[in-house]
C-alpha cells in the first residue's frame, strides 16, 4: 500500500474508504456548467456558435479592417457610343421671313404660286408678288419690298450663338443659286468657297448647305469643319470617320442610315468615365462591384452588420414588451389575466406581412430618411413580434407560481415585484434564451424579405435583403452570380447557425437529457 492511502480505512474486503471532508469526493456540478457540459457535447451546436462568432467577426470586425467605405463609389474608363447628332438631307422649301408680316399662312399661298408658276398671288385682298430669284429659289414680295423667301439650301452660322440677318441670308442664297463666288449686304462683302463656307474678310462667317446636320444636346455646337468633314464622309459611303477637335482630341464618329426616316444618326465613340458596375471579381474588389459600383465585399460585412442589429434590436423590444405583460398576465390571473389575453389574441389576429408592406409604401411616398426608416422597421416588426413570447412566459408563471419555492417566499412576505423579478422571471429565462435565439433567424429572414421587396433598409445603407434585391431581373440573375449568391449564402448560414444553437440550447436546458 502506498504512503498515500495508508491513512484511509479499508472495510473487510480491503476497499478504501472516504469521508465526506475528504478532497478525493465527487465533484458536483453547478447548473450552469451542467448547462454548458451539454450545450458543448452537441457537436452540431458548437458548429452553430462558431458559425454565428465568424459571422459576427465579418460583419462588425470586417467593416473595421475593409480598406473601403460603405457607400464608397467605384469608376472605370470605358469606350462608349452615344447619339451626337442626326444628318438629313433637305429636300423641301425652307421659307425664311424677313419680319411678322410673312406668316406660315402665307408661306402656303405662296408655295401653291411657286407649284403653278404664278408670278403674284393674292391673299386677304393683298397682292403679292413671287420671283423665281435661282434654281431652288423663290423671292415674295410686297410693294417692291422683300418680305421673305424660300430656298432649299439651309445656312448655319459659324459663330456660336450669333445669328445671321434676313437680307445677309438673302443676299448670301441668291449668290449661291446663282453660282456666284462673291456678295455684298449691310455694307460688307463675303465670299463663298466651292464647298459652300462663306467668309467676311477672311474670317469664317457661315456655312451653306443641303444637309441639315444637328446636334443632339442643345448646348452642342458643331463647327462647320466637322459638318464638312460628316457630309463628304456621307457622300461617299462611309460608315464612320476621325474627326480632330481644335484642342487636338480625336473622336471615332459612326455613320448610321435609317431609311424609315430618311436620315443618318451620327454616334460618339468617347472614353467615358463611368461608374464600376457589376465589375468581375478582381485582385482590387474580391467578390466584384454591384450595380452602382460599390464593393460587394464591404457592402456584405456593412450589411451583416445591419441584418444582425435589427435581429437583435427587434428580438430585445418584443421580449422586454413579452415578459412584463405576460409576467403580470400570469401572476396576477383573474381579470388582468383575461385583459391581456385578449390584447395577445388580437395582436395574433392582425395580418402582419400585408400590414408591414403597407406602412413600407406609406413610408416610401412620404419619402422617409433611410437612417429613420430602419429605427420605424425595428419598432414596427418589435412590436408585432412580443405576444408569442407573452404567451409563453405567461404559461410558465403559471406553472411556476404554484411550485414550493414561491408557497415559501408567500410566507416570507415578499412583495410582489420581488417575487416576480427574483423567482419567477430567473426560471423563465432558460425558455426566453431558446426563444430568442430561435426568433432571430426568423427576424433576420422577415427584414431581408422586406428589403428584397424594396420596403426595409434603403440605399445608401446595405443590408443582406436589399443587396439581394439587386437581382431585379434575369440577365442578373444568370451572368452575375457574385452579387447575389455571396449574400444568400451569409443569410442561409447566419439563419441555419441560430436554429442549431437555438436546439442546442434547449436540449442542454433540457435536465431530462442524458447527453
Amino acid at each position: 500500500m502506498s504512503e498515500e492511502n495508508k491513512n484511509i480505512p479499508e472495510n473487510q474486503n480491503n476497499e478504501p474508504q472516504y469521508s465526506l471532508n475528504d478532497d478525493r469526493r465527487i465533484k458536483v456540478l453547478s447548473p450552469g456548467a451542467l448547462v454548458r457540459r451539454r450545450f458543448l457535447r452537441n457537436r452540431i451546436a458548437v458548429v452553430g456558435l462558431v458559425i454565428l462568432i465568424m459571422m459576427f467577426l465579418f460583419s462588425f470586425v470586417g467593416g473595421w479592417v475593409s480598406p473601403y467605405k460603405e457607400d464608397q463609389l467605384f469608376y472605370r474608363t470605358d469606350m462608349q457610343s452615344k447619339q451626337f447628332a442626326a444628318v438629313t438631307e433637305n429636300k423641301e422649301y425652307q421659307f425664311i421671313a424677313a419680319d411678322s408680316r410673312f406668316s406660315s399662312a402665307l408661306q402656303a399661298q405662296m408655295f401653291l404660286a411657286m407649284t403653278k408658276n404664278q408670278e403674284e398671288f393674292t391673299y386677304r385682298d393683298i397682292t403679292y408678288q413671287v420671283e423665281k430669284t435661282g434654281d431652288d429659289m423663290y423671292t415674295c414680295s410686297l410693294d417692291n419690298e422683300q418680305i421673305g423667301f424660300a430656298s432649299k439650301q439651309i445656312i448655319s452660322s459659324s459663330i456660336q450663338g450669333a445669328s445671321i440677318p434676313f437680307a445677309t441670308m438673302y443676299e448670301l442664297v441668291k449668290a449661291y443659286e446663282n453660282q456666284e463666288d462673291s456678295f455684298k449686304a449691310d455694307g460688307h462683302t463675303y465670299t463663298i468657297d466651292e464647298d459652300g463656307g462663306v467668309f467676311e474678310d477672311g474670317k469664317d462667317y457661315a456655312y451653306i448647305s443641303k444637309y441639315v446636320v444637328r446636334p443632339l444636346m442643345a448646348d452642342v455646337f458643331l463647327s462647320r469643319a466637322f459638318k464638312e468633314e460628316l457630309v463628304d464622309s456621307i457622300m461617299n459611303g462611309d460608315e464612320d470617320f476621325i474627326f480632330k477637335e481644335a484642342d487636338g482630341q480625336e473622336y471615332e464618329y459612326v455613320i448610321q442610315f435609317d431609311p424609315r426616316i430618311n436620315s443618318w444618326s451620327i454616334n460618339q465613340q468617347k472614353e467615358t468615365r463611368v461608374f464600376d458596375t457589376y465589375s468581375p471579381p478582381s485582385k482590387d474588389h474580391w467578390l466584384g462591384t454591384d450595380k452602382n459600383g460599390m464593393d460587394m465585399l464591404t457592402r456584405l460585412m456593412y450589411g451583416g452588420r445591419v441584418s444582425l442589429t435589427i435581429g437583435f434590436i427587434v428580438e430585445i423590444i418584443s421580449t422586454v414588451l413579452g415578459v412584463i405583460l405576460g409576467g403580470i398576465s400570469g401572476y396576477f390571473g383573474k381579470w388582468v389575466d383575461m385583459l391581456i389575453m385578449r390584447i395577445v389574441d388580437i395582436f395574433y389576429c392582425v395580418p402582419s406581412t400585408p400590414l408591414i408592406i403597407i406602412l413600407g409604401a406609406a413610408m416610401d411616398a412620404m419619402h422617409v430618411d433611410p437612417k429613420i426608416r430602419m429605427i420605424y422597421l425595428m419598432l414596427i416588426l418589435g412590436f408585432l413580434g412580443w405576444p408569442g413570447i407573452a404567451h409563453m412566459v405567461r404559461g410558465q408563471i403559471l406553472s411556476l407560481r404554484e411550485q414550493e419555492f414561491m408557497i415559501a417566499a408567500e410566507a416570507t412576505g415578499l412583495s410582489v415585484k420581488r417575487k416576480i423579478l427574483q423567482h419567477l422571471i430567473p426560471n423563465v429565462i432558460p425558455q426566453l434564451i431558446v426563444s430568442i435565439t430561435m426568433g432571430l433567424g426568423g427576424t433576420i429572414l422577415t427584414e431581408a424579405t422586406l428589403s428584397f421587396l424594396g420596403l426595409g433598409v434603403k440605399f445608401p445603407f446595405a443590408s443582406w435583403g436589399n443587396i439581394i434585391n439587386d437581382v431585379n431581373n434575369t440577365f442578373v440573375l444568370t451572368n452575375y452570380w457574385f452579387v447575389w449568391i455571396p449574400a444568400g449564402t451569409l443569410l442561409l448560414l447566419t439563419v441555419l447557425a441560430f436554429n442549431l444553437v437555438g436546439d442546442g440550447l434547449r436540449d442542454a436546458f433540457d435536465p431530462r437529457m442524458k447527453r
